[in-house]
């Protein structure tokens, strides 16, 4: 298996099974409504913001990948749009699940001999730091939700039990 295709594998797993860790994004958030999803815990990010911070980053180095500019600032990373609904919460995760796809596609395309070429400028590194860097922090991310999700759970009448 070529390279990019093992680190595409990796990602596809980390989104829907089979990974080292056994914990995935799609099954965790499953069962998730939107009111578990927006509801704030000490000052914890809300499982929602989560989402959309895994995902804006997810988007800027897919755009890189479909030969546009990189556009991202960490400073817009966690401006999660309001979610006033169910149907506010299913677009905001259907769409990180399904940028998820596309950006393990892209993956899968990637030449690998641009793998240890500059990523954008030399800063930022290769593809290779960006692309494995995208799983290391989305699996960072979801370890946080998971933890999340099981704090709500204990809460007196939480929307989850």
């Amino acid at each position: 298996m070529s390279l990019t295709k093992q680190i595409a594998q990796q990602f596809k797993q980390l989104h829907s099974g089979g990974n080292w860790t056994a914990v995935n994004l799609t099954t965790t958030l499953a069962d998730v409504d939107w009111q578990t999803a927006t509801t704030k815990l000490h000052d914890l990010h809300t499982i929602a913001t989560l989402v959309f911070h895994i995902n804006y980053y997810v988007k800027a180095v897919m755009k890189v990948l479909q030969k546009e500019p990189i556009n991202a600032h960490d400073k817009f990373s966690f401006d999660c749009p309001p979610i006033k609904s169910q149907e506010d919460w299913d677009q905001l995760r259907d769409k990180a699940l399904s940028d998820a796809a596309q950006f393990a596609n892209l993956i899968e395309q990637l030449p690998e001999h641009m793998v240890w070429e500059i990523f954008v400028v030399e800063k930022y590194g290769n593809y290779y730091r960006n692309l494995t860097g995208v799983i290391e922090h989305t699996h960072y991310h979801l370890g946080q939700i998971v933890l999340i999700k099981k704090l709500i759970l204990q809460i007196p009448n939480s929307n989850m039990e």
